[in-house]
């Protein structure tokens, strides 16, 4: 593999409902592969177990450096809710972390070098703002579409991650005409219908016998019936979601990636679809909705934003 021409990395940390990754990134928005490192995490490990699967994975990165560039910073995308002023985080899907010091903890592994944390959405926006789908937006908004559901906002050519840093969590958007409890307490979130395991959950009670993202995708390329009446239920949720934060925002584009948005193009189709039942409000049926142009490495990449970018993020 040739080597990657750069001045400069930052080490990102990108934690999530399923897994911590964490790798080298240049300023050019392209990841080390040698230096890429993962994790479990889970609704299930203890609060010790997912410090400890973050530590690991930031020493072996860490220990990836190459000698002749210097690592300027360290940039932490984190699923949220998050306390951007204590640097803390709460993730919905890792229930043991409560207010949990994430920052802290990763300060002490990288001593005198900056730390920022974000919400995941906002760095998946980063990234595409930067070198994915949304280069030359903006006023866009990024969506992960995995174990949960995630979003962040670029408006005016600048973040907005108001004062908690919590703005663009598009995931718990309740949506009209559902009633699927979420577990943040709301009733008809887009992620308790969207999200890949609960697409999957309301498949097997309409008689699925699938019990994975990618068995409902081999499904639906296969027609199955169910499988297709899965997809386009959560697809038409997303459009829902994605209108109002268009009428409400006034948006260009909307950039979808994450694990499940990839089980059908017509996922995306079926959120288009949806959008365009606003016939009265062209401003924001306007809203291009595309898939991420950054495959799994969109995370990562926005993560390291947050210093390589760090005037887009006040």
């Amino acid at each position: 593999m040739p080597a990657i021409e750069a001045s400069t990395y930052v080490l990102a940390v990108d934690v999530g409902g399923t897994k911590v990754e964490a790798a080298l990134v240049n300023d050019l928005g392209v990841v080390l592969g040698t230096s890429r490192h993962r994790a479990p995490t889970g609704a299930r490990a203890t609060s010790d177990e997912l410090a400890s699967a973050v530590s690991g994975v930031v020493l072996q990165t860490l220990a990836s450096l190459p000698p002749e560039y210097p690592l300027v910073g360290v940039g932490i995308g984190c699923a949220g809710p998050i306390q951007l002023a204590q640097g803390a985080v709460s993730p919905l899907n890792l229930p043991v972390w409560r207010e949990y010091p994430l920052k802290e903890l990763v300060v002490g592994l990288v001593p005198g070098l900056p730390v920022r944390l974000r919400m995941d959405g906002l760095c998946i926006t980063l990234a595409e703002h930067w070198v994915g789908a949304g280069q030359g937006v903006d006023n866009l908004m990024g969506m992960i579409v995995s174990t949960g559901i995630g979003g962040g906002l670029i408006l005016g050519g600048v973040t907005a991650s108001g004062p908690t840093g919590n703005a663009g969590h598009i995931g718990h958007i309740e949506v009209g005409g559902f009633g699927d409890p979420c577990a943040c307490g709301g009733v008809g979130c887009i992620e308790a219908i969207a999200s890949g395991p609960k697409t999957v959950a309301w498949a097997r009670s309409q008689g699925f016998t699938g019990e994975s993202g990618e068995d409902l995708a081999a499904a639906y390329a296969a027609a199955d019936p169910i499988a297709v009446a899965a997809v386009a239920r959560s697809g038409g949720a997303l459009g829902q979601a994605i209108a109002s934060a268009a009428t409400l925002l006034d948006l260009d584009l909307v950039a979808i990636g994450g694990g499940f948005s990839n089980v059908t193009p017509d996922l995306l189709e079926f959120a288009r679809e949806a959008i365009k039942r606003r016939v009265q409000f062209a401003y924001a049926t306007r809203v291009r909705v595309v898939p991420s142009a950054l495959s799994g490495d969109g995370p990562l990449i926005g993560a390291a934003a947050l210093i390589h970018r760090a005037e887009l993020v006040p």
